[in-house]
């Protein structure tokens, strides 16, 4: 069963998500939060696998409070989808550096959104949708990149090929195609990767992507 926290300050947009979810035999709205504040503290309290979080609360925005929920020792579990709009694209990158595991425009398909919960619990990230990797890659391109760290230069070869590939938003299987690997190797050389590198999820090894320049956000325009 995957557990799943609603934050959002808007009462009516909670019940809609409640209700998408609820209907799902997998899913379970264990809690909801009115406030970032609350959020982190019924993220701690609940330990659930998946938050919802809008970015625009009252207290404290879901932007600080997904960097708190990713920060705590005790919630490594806990994944973060940011609810945005449009309006609100500004936001998108500094969610996936505060430790967000992707996000969903908030007036998303109910298909959509189930399907959304569940690749984030399963500890991939929403990369692959077009929206997504068109929003990364010109957030990404804004921001000025470090040389690479030592912790690049750890990885193989083949672990930088393999990282290209996620970066662009590939899946293991679709990795593993173009590789010719089995999908089972992928997953331990992705697991490989996000251990030298120090990354929490795909999201994150996306963003580290970015900033080291092992990728260019023209690679991902849909």
């Amino acid at each position: 069963m995957i557990r799943v926290l609603l934050a959002d300050d808007q009462t009516l947009v909670r019940a809609g998500f409640r209700s998408i979810l609820s209907d799902e035999d997998d899913l379970d709205v264990v809690g909801e939060a009115a406030n970032g504040r609350e959020a982190v503290s019924k993220a701690r309290e609940l330990r659930p696998d998946v938050v919802l979080m809008d970015i625009r609360m009252p207290e404290l925005d879901g932007l600080e409070a997904s960097r708190q929920i990713a920060a705590d020792p005790r919630l490594t579990g806990t994944r973060v989808v940011i609810l945005t709009t449009f309006d609100l694209d500004d936001y998108v990158y500094g969610a996936l550096k505060a430790g967000a595991s992707g996000f969903l425009v908030k007036d998303t398909e109910p298909a959509e959104l189930i399907h959304a919960v569940r690749v984030v619990a399963r500890g991939d990230a929403l990369i692959a949708p077009s929206i997504t990797r068109r929003l990364i890659a010109e957030f990404a391109g804004r921001v000025k990149r470090p040389a690479p760290g030592p912790q690049m230069n750890a990885l193989t070869e083949r672990e930088r090929e393999v990282m290209e590939l996620v970066a662009q938003g590939l899946s293991n299987d679709e990795i593993a195609a173009r590789l010719v690997l089995s999908p089972a190797t992928v997953k331990t050389h992705v697991s490989r990767i996000m251990t030298k590198l120090d990354v929490r999820d795909r999201a994150q090894l996306v963003v580290l992507a970015y900033e080291a320049g092992v990728i260019t956000p023209g690679w991902l325009t849909p």
